[in-house]
């Protein structure tokens, strides 16, 4: 029985929903009204951490936040803000299995993350505590990776960077401080000859406060990383959207 056969039969008995609204759709992704609704991050933003400008500037312009605190990371880029419009989608990816959303995010990722994925050596996943794995059965960041990498026939190295100790879910702490206090220390290089003089891309879900992937970016840095660059899904570019 050939593909396009399968295929249908599962639409017939497993009608494709709109990924936001749960709406019927024709396809698998979003209806119109929520894609509509969604903010793509394509617009200008800081060269550094991709925070989008109101307006396009000259140059590669940097945020204020990276012009005071210049991050351990060298470069992020996000497909979308993180709001009320777009939380349901990470949400279902995150928590409620629906790795079916897998492989139409890793083609996002592509298109918003070419540049990045062009100079990256390896692709790195945010790691979760062995307790968590155990307790979810998947890590959503890591299957966004190793479907990126075998897209882009780059090396993908699950277990380069660790959580060495457990802490609490992020998504508990809205501060700032909380959050870096929170992933202190949380995570190693076991073998640091993976990541020596190498480009890193990590890749993770949500970019909040930048807390977690700064705490990787430290650890993979300290391990001899070259470069580490940061594509996700999505980031909070209001603070009244951090909580997930």
């Amino acid at each position: 029985m050939g593909a396009n056969v399968v295929k249908a039969l599962l639409d017939l008995l497993f009608p494709p929903l709109c990924i936001g609204c749960r709406g019927a759709v024709g396809q698998a992704g979003f209806c119109a009204p929520c894609w509509s609704a969604i903010s793509f991050l394509d617009g200008p933003g800081c060269a550094c951490c991709g925070l989008p400008f109101a307006v396009a500037l000259d140059g590669d312009t940097l945020c204020a936040g990276c012009l005071a605190k210049p991050p351990a990371f060298d470069k992020a880029r996000a497909i979308l803000a993180y709001d009320d419009k777009s939380r349901g989608a990470i949400l279902a990816l995150k928590h409620a299995d629906r790795l079916d959303l897998v492989p139409g995010f890793s083609r996002w990722l592509s298109r918003t993350g070419r540049s990045l994925l062009e100079d990256s050596d390896l692709i790195v996943p945010v790691p979760l505590h062995r307790l968590r794995l155990w307790q979810r059965r998947y890590n959503q960041s890591a299957e966004l990776a190793r479907r990126l990498a075998g897209d882009w026939k780059c090396a993908y190295e699950p277990f380069t960077l660790v959580r060495s100790r457990p802490t609490p879910s992020q998504g508990t702490m809205t501060g700032a401080k909380a959050r870096r206090r929170n992933v202190l220390g949380a995570f190693k290089v076991p073998d640091p000859g993976k990541v020596k003089g190498r480009r890193v891309l990590l890749l993770d879900d949500v970019l909040t406060t930048g807390a977690t992937v700064e705490a990787c970016a430290r650890a993979l840095k300290r391990a001899g990383a070259a470069q580490v660059y940061v594509l996700v899904l999505a980031r909070v570019v209001k603070a009244a959207d951090v909580l997930i």
